[in-house]
């Protein structure tokens, strides 16, 4: 069944999209800012916090970053006459970073601006180590007019410990994520344990500074250990989150984390440009194709499992170590 499943993820690749539709679904809140707000209400009443994207990147004009931006100032106005636990992640490229003058600052700055407005938080995603300066820079500019913005950095750069003690200060919010863009060795670690050491070493430089730290990964011997090693510290829970994909099986244990006391905040994109995301996030786990399958096919009715987890996984599925 891995092996199946594997080439069945390499063949939708080359489907229409009507016929990939399916298999995306458990990874995109659909195709509208309506769509993905109800899938937020739902996480919210679970008790889950959430983040949106808006699925795209690499504008090709200045004009349809402006429409990119339009959008997320629209859907920080949604969120807010809903009163939604929700907060924005979003890419610079899909604000016009990388074109030609550059419109992708003025339209950051111009969301920084609503998103304070609303007295929510806006987080601006890491892309390619060919944008990681100018992100690092735009982020600087922004937290400096609005100090409730926040960055992303990925472990897998080796770069990433010394730019979080740079950068580390009381404001300073960071997701970390592992990250999944194919790097030059020379500036990118390799394996996935030296991956997964970079991930904890970066968590723990934020929480022993003053830095308040988004844990965002699915690899759970990697919560395990920073949630022990959280504990022995003493750090409180107000300095850090633990942030999931939505669609990926999580087996119940973002429900343990809550639990405990801990936010769990679910990043949840949707969008017109789902195809490409859906496919990659079945390309890194593959079993999931194997549940649609079933699922499509099966007749009996469900009986409702004790736990739900917001990514649509069942309590003994496992996860991917990503």
């Amino acid at each position: 069944m891995p092996v199946f499943n594997s080439v069945l993820a390499w063949i939708l690749n080359l489907l229409p999209k009507w016929a990939a539709r399916p298999f995306a679904r458990p990874y995109v809140a659909g195709t509208t800012a309506s769509s993905a707000l109800k899938v937020v209400a739902e996480l919210n009443s679970q008790g889950f916090s959430a983040t949106l994207d808006i699925l795209g990147e690499h504008v090709e004009s200045p004009e349809e970053g402006g429409r990119v931006k339009d959008a997320y100032l629209q859907l920080y106005d949604l969120i807010a006459g809903q009163d939604l636990d929700c907060n924005i992640s979003l890419k610079l490229t899909h604000l016009g970073l990388g074109l030609p003058d550059s419109p992708a600052g003025e339209n950051l700055l111009e969301l920084a601006a609503r998103a304070q407005e609303h007295g929510n938080f806006l987080r601006i995603d890491m892309e390619n180590s060919d944008y990681t300066d100018e992100t690092i820079a735009l982020y600087e500019e922004c937290r400096r007019r609005y100090e409730e913005t926040g960055m992303v950095l990925q472990a897998r750069l080796k770069r990433t410990i010394p730019d979080i003690k740079k950068l580390c200060g009381p404001d300073f919010n960071c997701r970390v994520c592992k990250g999944i863009y194919p790097e030059n060795e020379e500036i990118s670690l390799t394996t996935a344990a030296e991956i997964r050491d970079n991930f904890s070493r970066a968590v723990k430089a934020i929480l022993i500074g003053d830095g308040y730290a988004a844990i965002a990964t699915h690899d759970i011997k990697l919560i395990d250990s920073l949630q022990a090693w959280i504990i022995d510290q003493e750090i409180p829970p107000r300095r850090f989150e633990f942030q999931v994909l939505h669609g990926v099986p999580m087996g119940g244990r973002l429900e343990e984390l809550l639990e405990r006391g801990y936010k769990v905040r679910v990043y949840v994109p949707f969008g017109e440009d789902w195809f490409d995301y859906s496919i990659r996030r079945l390309r890194e786990n593959p079993r999931i194709l194997g549940y649609v399958i079933r699922n499509l096919f099966r007749r009996r009715k469900r009986v409702p499992s004790r736990k739900k987890t917001p990514a649509g996984g069942r309590p003994e599925d496992t996860v991917p170590a990503c």
